[in-house]
């Protein structure tokens, strides 16, 4: 595996790991502000989409689509967002944010300035799903 030093991904995980394969993995952040935030994090250390072969980008944008559907299927979100950016840390890797109308950022993105104070009530409602979430997203690395 092609590893950078002082690279998060390549040092650690980068969150709590759901699913590990050949060539990504599924990991689950920011349990407290946005239950369900997961990435998709290529293993080998490359910082674009298109450092890939056709085909692995293909499955990798396989694999996103999939969790995709997983955290809405689980965690009925009012939007997902994804993204892709690697300008603090240039290791390919996406974002898979489930977003209430509700959240503390929406409708901006999580990065940006609070919008609103947090609902505790509803967020430990999502939190209560992330079993159901973990089982799920770690299902669908079965056919890797």
């Amino acid at each position: 595996m092609t590893r950078s030093p002082n690279c998060p991904l390549c040092e650690t995980d980068g969150g709590e790991l759901v699913w590990m394969g050949d060539r990504a993995r599924l990991i689950l952040v920011e349990h407290d502000r946005f239950p369900g935030f997961c990435r998709v994090v290529w293993n080998d250390h490359v910082a674009e989409l298109s450092d890939l072969s056709d085909a692995d980008q293909a499955w990798l944008m396989r694999l996103v689509v999939r969790a995709e559907r997983v955290v809405r299927e689980v965690m009925t979100p009012d939007k997902v967002n994804l993204a892709a950016f690697g300008n603090m840390v240039p290791h390919l890797h996406w974002h898979i944010i489930p977003r209430y109308r509700w959240d503390t950022h929406f409708p901006e993105a999580v990065w940006a300035a609070p919008q609103r104070a947090a609902d505790p009530v509803r967020v430990a409602e999502l939190a209560g799903r992330l079993p159901a979430l973990r089982a799920a997203l770690s299902a669908l690395g079965s056919d890797d």
